[in-house]
């Protein structure tokens, strides 16, 4: 069993046992967690032995890796628990180096590549992600200010947040970039009186955030456009962008930033919330680009800072939110599961496993890899917010009750 020999080399902390394509058992490591899982055939055996970074999710998508006894959620934690000793093995030290040199062709997301990337994940069915996300359909991390504290109301925390970090005045006009189905621009609006301009490449999320503006009656208010970023020429109050840094690649930084730079007044104020890494610059996992995510990249601060200093913008407030996310994929996988068989009638089972273990690799990805999330606030002028970061929690103390009456509504 070649996949059990690299096992047993990678596999220290956790215990797995291998059931071969013959019948065969080896167990590798030792202590919890544990988990059994069956390589169907040979090819697949091979396959996991020599790029277990894609084959395993393959292998589990397509039934030809199956778990007998444990959960997929132990499997992939004593992979990511372990992962370090994989990646000093010999071929994959070189398939890393391969990875690292071709990285910018991953990343390289000109317009016409950006719509196809975000096509493939945001253009699914709207039914698949009502099955997980809460009503304003926030597709990205949200905020646990309390123990506790459920999805819908972390989210709802989260655009309070996000509110008090960009100082909203009535009859501002702000940029939300990448503005996904519209929810957080919704909020925003009826919070705080001010014009929104909401700008993605996804053909449903535009559609869905046009219905929800007309249905909450802020038409006049917000406004949604199907562009790329790039081409925004206007001038902002506010700019805001969650969730959609992720999508930009590394070489395309400049180009974000200076439009930034360009879009934002004088007197304004920027806020970026992004995945982001720890450990340094990296690459993204093939399994994650090829059928998830393509063409995307979680940066570490690293790379973001500097682009940031070349656009002389001040960088006025950087909080990094921990296992936020851990949590928020915790609740979207329980909803997902808790909905699998109507989502298996929707697509198929293959799908179902598909989903599961992006959710699941996802989840430990923020509780045992080193992902994280960063909220980077910027200005033109350094005295564009208070002194003291005393404002946020204001804000979010006076405002408790501001999202009452978004919900629901912002969901139709």
């Amino acid at each position: 069993m070649l996949f059990a020999n690299l096992l047993s080399r990678m596999v220290k902390t956790g215990t797995i046992t291998i059931i071969g394509p013959g019948g065969q058992r080896r167990s590798v490591g030792s202590g919890a967690p544990s988990v059994t899982i069956r390589v169907h055939d040979h090819v697949t055996d091979l396959q996991l032995a020599l790029y277990p970074q894609l084959t395993l999710g393959e292998a589990y998508m397509d039934g030809r890796l199956s778990i007998e006894e444990g959960r997929l959620y132990e499997l992939i934690e004593i992979g990511m628990v372990n992962y370090q000793r994989l990646e000093h093995q010999p071929l994959q030290r070189m398939l890393g180096a391969i990875s690292w040199a071709v990285r910018g062709l991953q990343q390289y997301n000109p317009i016409s590549r950006s719509r196809e990337n975000v096509a493939h994940h945001y253009d699914l069915s709207g039914a698949l992600y009502d099955s997980f996300l809460d009503p304003q359909r926030q597709y990205s991390c949200a905020y646990f200010s309390q123990h506790g504290m459920g999805l819908d109301a972390a989210q709802e925390a989260k655009i309070r947040h996000i509110a008090a970090k960009l100082l909203l005045k009535p009859g501002q006009r702000v940029l939300d970039i990448g503005c996904g189905w519209g929810g957080l621009a919704i909020a925003l609006a009826r919070m705080a009186d001010v014009e929104v301009l909401g700008v993605t490449l996804s053909e449903e999320q535009h559609k869905s955030a046009v219905a929800r503006a007309q249905a909450s009656g802020l038409s006049d208010q917000v406004r949604f456009e199907l562009m790329d970023y790039r081409l925004i020429e206007e001038k902002f109050d506010r700019i805001v962008s969650v969730g959609m840094f992720e999508h930009v690649g590394a070489g395309h930084y400049p180009d974000f930033f200076g439009k930034i730079r360009s879009t934002l007044k004088d007197d304004g104020v920027a806020l970026l919330h992004s995945i982001g890494r720890m450990d340094g610059p990296g690459v993204t996992n093939p399994w994650i680009r090829r059928y998830i995510f393509p063409g995307g990249y979680s940066p570490a601060l690293s790379e973001v800072l500097p682009e940031i200093e070349r656009q002389a913008l001040w960088v006025t407030d950087v909080e990094i939110l921990r296992l936020h996310y851990a949590e928020t994929l915790r609740h979207w996988r329980e909803r997902f599961m808790a909905k699998q068989d109507a989502m298996a009638t929707l697509y198929d089972e293959r799908f179902c496993r598909m989903w599961e273990f992006y959710l699941i690799s996802s989840e430990l990805s923020f509780r045992r890899f080193g992902h994280m999330v960063f909220q980077v606030q910027m200005a033109l002028d350094q005295e564009a917010v208070p002194l003291t970061r005393d404002y946020i929690t204001d804000y979010d103390r006076d405002m408790p009750t501001a999202l009452r009456a978004v919900r629901g509504r912002a969901s139709q």
